[in-house]
């Protein structure tokens, strides 16, 4: 992996260390709370959107995406979690099963929609955004759109190129400046053999890159269901909660609370 620079280092030691563990207040509602959902034309199609709302000023938005054949139902807990820490947060049905490019540009006009404000929320200036899987890799072409602080792949999925040497996220990450967390499986089937990893190596950004001991892919989804574990594998509550405590915790450092803020 590429060695960070002094700042990269400087963060990723306050995602682990100055942040501390997370307390029982700090961790969210992890359970499912009230949302709304509304319908709005993303990308030139009409998706279902959830809006999971804080209950007090959002401190800034986090954009949730969905993996492969997935929906937005299957991120809701970490949403939910996310609301409760103070974020509003959004997970919208993906327009486009196979075409990341558009799910990516589909991406770029949700956040463009929260920064200007109106019925979605906002108008805020900093949002996070979060991908699992396929939905990682959108997350990750959108990344570069301005008001987005930070980014989070949960065992990301990368396109090989059918007609040239590379992928399509690896050639786009070296130019992603974007501040990323990655949290990841070991091989398998499900990740493509780990088919993201390289993005570590490519991320300028770069402040966390984790392989998560014997996960499998489904313990990056909140809530997943028996489809996933039985393609992918068990989940394990130790390990769930090692991606929703990271998850919060860089989210709450790219979107500090407005007394954090102050300061």
């Amino acid at each position: 992996m590429r060695t960070p620079k002094a700042w990269l280092r400087v963060m990723a030691a306050a995602l682990t260390l100055v942040l501390g563990p997370l307390q029982a207040s700090d961790r969210g509602n992890a359970g499912p709370n009230a949302r709304e959902t509304r319908t709005v034309s993303l990308a030139g199609r009409t998706v279902e959107l959830d809006i999971h709302r804080p209950a007090t000023v959002p401190r800034g938005a986090v954009i949730l995406s969905h993996g492969f054949t997935r929906s937005r139902t299957t991120l809701a807990e970490h949403a939910s979690a996310l609301a409760g820490i103070g974020a509003l947060a959004l997970s919208p049905d993906l327009p486009y099963t196979f075409d990341f490019q558009r799910n990516a540009q589909a991406l770029y006009e949700l956040v463009a929609m929260l920064r200007q404000g109106g019925h979605l929320g906002g108008p805020v200036s900093r949002v996070v955004l979060v991908g699992f899987s396929a939905g990682a890799l959108s997350s990750l072409l959108a990344a570069a759109s301005p008001g987005v602080v930070g980014y989070i792949g949960l065992d990301p999925f990368d396109k090989v190129l059918a007609d040239r040497q590379g992928a399509l996220g690896l050639d786009f990450a070296p130019l992603m400046r974007t501040p990323a967390v990655l949290l990841r499986a070991p091989a398998s089937r499900c990740n493509a053999q780990a088919v993201a990893a390289p993005w570590a190596a490519a991320l300028p950004g770069l402040v966390l890159d984790r392989v998560i001991d014997g996960a499998s892919h489904c313990d990056f989804e909140s809530p997943t269901d028996w489809i996933c574990r039985l393609a992918c594998g068990d989940t394990d509550p130790a390990r769930q909660a090692i991606v929703r405590d990271t998850l919060l915790e860089a989210v709450s450092l790219w979107l500090p609370a407005a007394r954090t803020a102050a300061r």
